[in-house]
C-alpha cells in the first residue's frame, strides 16, 4: 500500500505579512490560507510604493483581488486617504476585515465580491490608484482592465499598478495607458500605468 504524504490542516490566521512603511510599518498581520492566495513579496511591494510616493498621500485606492490584504494596507499605511478593497473568498475577506479593526483603519472597506462583476457596472466613484494583481492563468487581468477603463473608475492622472505572468508589452492592455515603469522578480511582472 502506498504510503500517503503527510499533510498540515490549514488553520486561519496561519501566515504573515509584514506592513514595510508608513504609520503601520513592521506591523505583523495574519492571513488565512487559501488556495492561490500569492501575497506580493516585500520587496516588490517596496518597489511599488518607491514608485508611488510623490501619489500616495491622499489618493483613493481600489484594490480589485486583495487577497490577504498586502497592496492594500500598505497603501493606507502610507497615506492613502481611502480605499475599496474587493475580494471573492469568504475567508479573506474576513480577515481583511479584521485586520483593517485591529489597525484601527476606518478609511478601508472591504467588499465582497466577484471583481469583474463588480467592475461591470457604471463607476460610482473614481480612484487615483487601481490594484490589478488577480490570480494567474485565468485571464482576469485583461478584462479587468478593460472593464476600470471602460466604466469610469479612473479618476483623471489615475495609476494602475499590474502583476502578471506575462511581460507588460504582451498583455493587451487599454491604449490610451502609457507604460511608466515595469520590473519582474522571479517569474512575476510587475508594472505602472499613467492614463
Amino acid at each position: 500500500m502506498a504510503r500517503q504524504p503527510k499533510t498540515t490542516p490549514a488553520r486561519t490566521g496561519s501566515n504573515q505579512l509584514r506592513i514595510i512603511g508608513g504609520q503601520w510599518r513592521s506591523r505583523r498581520l495574519a492571513f488565512p490560507d487559501v488556495p492561490g492566495l500569492r501575497p506580493t513579496p516585500d520587496r516588490v511591494r517596496e518597489t511599488l510604493y518607491n514608485w508611488l510616493a510623490a501619489h500616495i498621500n491622499g489618493a483613493h485606492l481600489l484594490d480589485c483581488f486583495a487577497g490577504s490584504g498586502a497592496l492594500f494596507l500598505e497603501g493606507l499605511s502610507r497615506g492613502a486617504t481611502g480605499g475599496t478593497a474587493l475580494e471573492l473568498n469568504r475567508n479573506a475577506v474576513t480577515s481583511l476585515r479584521d485586520n483593517l479593526q485591529l489597525l484601527d483603519a476606518s478609511q478601508g472597506e472591504v467588499i465582497h465580491t466577484d471583481s469583474l462583476h463588480w467592475l461591470d457596472q457604471s463607476a460610482s466613484r473614481q480612484f487615483d490608484l487601481v490594484l490589478l494583481d488577480p490570480p494567474f492563468h485565468q485571464g482576469l487581468l485583461q478584462r479587468s482592465c478593460q472593464l476600470v477603463q471602460e466604466q469610469g473608475w479612473l479618476a483623471p492622472d489615475a495609476l494602475i499598478y499590474t502583476e502578471s505572468e506575462q511581460p507588460p508589452s504582451t498583455l493587451g492592455l487599454p491604449a490610451s495607458w502609457q507604460l511608466h515603469r515595469e520590473k519582474h522578480s522571479g517569474q512575476v511582472y510587475y508594472a505602472l500605468w499613467k492614463t
